[in-house]
Parts: C-alpha cells; sequence; structure tokens
C-alpha cells in the first residue's frame, strides 16, 4: 500500500496548499481566485512541477479536482455555520483519503464469496473485503456506482463507494408508538418495558492490553525529556493504543446501526428526545480566572455520554425510520426525568437514586428509564395529531409531514 500512502500524502499536501493560499488571500485582502483558474494551475503543476513540488504528480487529476471541491465545500459548510473553519492538515494527525470521483474507471469484480477487486488509478488492481451487494455488480441490486473513495484507517485502508439509489418512497409503516430514553446505565429504554444495552466493547484480555500500552505510553513520556522530539517507541505505542480503541469504536457503530435497525422496522412513530449532545459535553474547566466546579465528575460523565453513543443513535434514526415508512418525533428533554407518567407530578425527590422513581404524589414506583420514556411517549403524541386504534399504541393513521 505504499503507491496508496503516497497518494494519500499528496492529498493532504495540496489540501494544505490550498489553505495556505486562501489565509494569505484573507490576510493581504484580496480576492479569492475562481475555481476554474486554481483547477488550471493545478494542472500545470502536475505536469511541470516546481522545485520541491514533485510529489504533485503523484496524485491522479481527477483526485486533485476532488481536493479542490472538498475543500471549496468546506468554507461554504463554514460559512452556512454547519461547521467549524477548515484547518491545517498534520502528518501524523491526518486521516489519509483518495478519490476516484468516476465509477467507470473502478472495474469492480467480485472474486469470491469474501474478496472483490478494483482499479485505483496511479496503484493498479486492489484487492478489497466484500461486505454488501454493489450495484452493476451483483444481481438484482437497483442502482448505480458513481465513484469510490479510499480511507486510511488505523488498521489499515477501506474503500467506501458512492453509490445513486432509485428513489422509491416506502410505504406507510403502521407499526406501535415507542418512545426511546437514552441514558448511561441503561442505555436505551423502551416505553414497551424492554432495553437495548450497549454491550461490553472489550474483553477482559483486550481490556488489558489496552491498560498496559497506556502505562508505556505514560512511562515513555516521563522518560522523554522536556521539548524532546517524540520517540519512535512513543509512537508506535500510541499507533497501538490507537489500533485497540479503533476496535472499541468499529464494534460501537456496528451495535448502534444493529439497534436501530431494529426499532425502525418494529415501530412505526419513534419518540426521542431533542439532545444537544455537543454542548452536553463540554468541557467544565472554564477559565484561570473563573475555573469550572466538579470537572473530574463531569469528565466522567462526558466519558460515559460519548460512550453511549446518543448522539451517533439519533442520527441513525433519522434516516432509518423514514427508509421504514415510519416517524421520528423529536420532544424538548426538560423534566421528563422527574415527571411520573401517571399522575404528571414533576418532584426532583421522585428519583430516590438514579436507577429508580417513586412518585411523591401517587406512589408508583419502578424503574426511572422506563418512566421517562413512558414520558417521551406522551409528549410525542400530544404533539401531532395521530389517531390510536383500540390496539394500545399502533398508530392507525400516519401525520401529515413526517418529521425529523
Amino acid at each position: 500500500m505504499g503507491k496508496l500512502d503516497g497518494q494519500g500524502h499528496a492529498a493532504r499536501g495540496l489540501w494544505n496548499l490550498l489553505h495556505e493560499w486562501h489565509i494569505m488571500c484573507r490576510e493581504h485582502r484580496r480576492s479569492a481566485l475562481p475555481l476554474a483558474a486554481v483547477d488550471r494551475q493545478m494542472r500545470e503543476a502536475r505536469k511541470s512541477p516546481p522545485e520541491g513540488f514533485e510529489w504533485l504528480s503523484l496524485l491522479p487529476a481527477q483526485a486533485c479536482q476532488q481536493v479542490l471541491k472538498q475543500y471549496q465545500a468546506a468554507w461554504k459548510r463554514c460559512y452556512a455555520g454547519l461547521a467549524r473553519p477548515p484547518r491545517f492538515r498534520f502528518r501524523r494527525r491526518a486521516r489519509l483519503a483518495v478519490d476516484v470521483p468516476q465509477a467507470s474507471g473502478l472495474q469492480v469484480i467480485r472474486r469470491s464469496r469474501r474478496w472483490g477487486v478494483l482499479s485505483v488509478p496511479g496503484v493498479g488492481r486492489v484487492r478489497f473485503r466484500w461486505t454488501r451487494p454493489l450495484p452493476g455488480v451483483s444481481r438484482g441490486v437497483p442502482g448505480r456506482l458513481t465513484g469510490a473513495r479510499l480511507v486510511r484507517e488505523v488498521n489499515g485502508w477501506h474503500v467506501v463507494f458512492r453509490i445513486e439509489t432509485p428513489d422509491v418512497r416506502p410505504e406507510p409503516h403502521g407499526g406501535p408508538v415507542v418512545g426511546v430514553d437514552r441514558g448511561v446505565t441503561r442505555t436505551l429504554a423502551l416505553s414497551d418495558g424492554s432495553f437495548r444495552d450497549l454491550p461490553v466493547l472489550l474483553s477482559v484480555g483486550e481490556a488489558g492490553r489496552l491498560l498496559r500500552l497506556e502505562r508505556k505510553a505514560a512511562r515513555q513520556r516521563r522518560a522523554r525529556a522536556r521539548g524532546a522530539a517524540t520517540s519512535n517507541r512513543l509512537t508506535r505505542t500510541y499507533d497501538q493504543i490507537a489500533r485497540v480503541r479503533a476496535r472499541t469504536k468499529r464494534r460501537r457503530d456496528d451495535w448502534a446501526h444493529k439497534v436501530t435497525t431494529g426499532i425502525s422496522r418494529e415501530f412505526g412513530l419513534v419518540v426521542i428526545e431533542d439532545l444537544r449532545v455537543g454542548n452536553m459535553t463540554r468541557s467544565a474547566r472554564g477559565a484561570v480566572e473563573n475555573p469550572g466546579r466538579q470537572v473530574r465528575q463531569k469528565a466522567g460523565l462526558n466519558r460515559s455520554v460519548l460512550n453511549a453513543a446518543w448522539g451517533r443513535i439519533g442520527a441513525h434514526l433519522a434516516y432509518k425510520t423514514a427508509w421504514e415508512g415510519g416517524v421520528l418525533v423529536k420532544v424538548p428533554a426538560p423534566y421528563t426525568s422527574q415527571r411520573c407518567h401517571v399522575c404528571g407530578v414533576v418532584d426532583r425527590a421522585s428519583r430516590p437514586d438514579q436507577a429508580t422513581f417513586l412518585c411523591t404524589s401517587c406512589g408508583w414506583s419502578g424503574n426511572a428509564d422506563i418512566n421517562a420514556s413512558l414520558n417521551i411517549r406522551a409528549a410525542g403524541l400530544s404533539s401531532m395529531d395521530v389517531e390510536i386504534s383500540g390496539l394500545p399504541g399502533t398508530v392507525k393513521r400516519q401525520p401529515s409531514g413526517e418529521a425529523a
């Protein structure tokens, strides 16, 4: 994969050149060149690269154009308030990626049940692990391939295919209504009384290996002189830690996909809290003049919330319910965990501990997360014009205007 690494670093270097040019234009109050002019200059630099920029010829012309388009799109998202400004991409921390924007040059062939082969310009034929049917290659799969993107993770290179599928409107889902409460102790609590808990992501041996590697990295950092560069041994330890943590991330993503697919297929109307996970997990350190309080406790809570993948679960449910013909409704989050779903009284004293709800008004007791999910379900139904049939929790008529 040496050629792919070279193309990935060439794409990273081109991004940095574009970023430096853009920052220079802003500092000197100069108007940026049109996209066509920048593309023409890139083509000329690839044909006859200046001294020190011979690496530009490693990247195919179409991949260079994609880097330019992505940089322009990054600034548009920034100006629209959807993302932060583009930043310089460092060699160690950058996520290498190479684009193949045209599907005609991919020439994807399935060799066996588990392996396929595709063509990458400047690299040749590359074998990849076959994980799903692809249109144009697998039989009976509608749509077509429009391109691919090769991304290097800590465990190697991965290929992501761009697929164009026909726009088919699904039939309305006639399943029951469910409220979903996202928590830390119990990851997902459903209003039907069931739970969907995140499994243990690392085995005992893997967790022990991660702990040993982190302690090893701490010893190597202490042995390093102040201001000295990171040694190769410490870098290698960091890479080993990253591979173990990447395994955790992949397993968490796999669980989130599976559980959200099951919920969207089983229920026709899914109600969740409208949580701002990014704001909830911000640091509580504060400033030097006004430091925060209970910073270590807040840091532990942030890790638990991020490990439970609250934001990813909400994002998956948003598009998967639409795919299945269902509806996703988001309701305000305040007081859903302190309100009794039977009498509606809000009292903080009704939560004697994290897992128990004991109403101080009517005396109802039960699991606190189930009580919150029932409140979420009731809030979603009250905010929509939905008729309920004789069976409890069954949607008889879908509301107009599909939410979220």
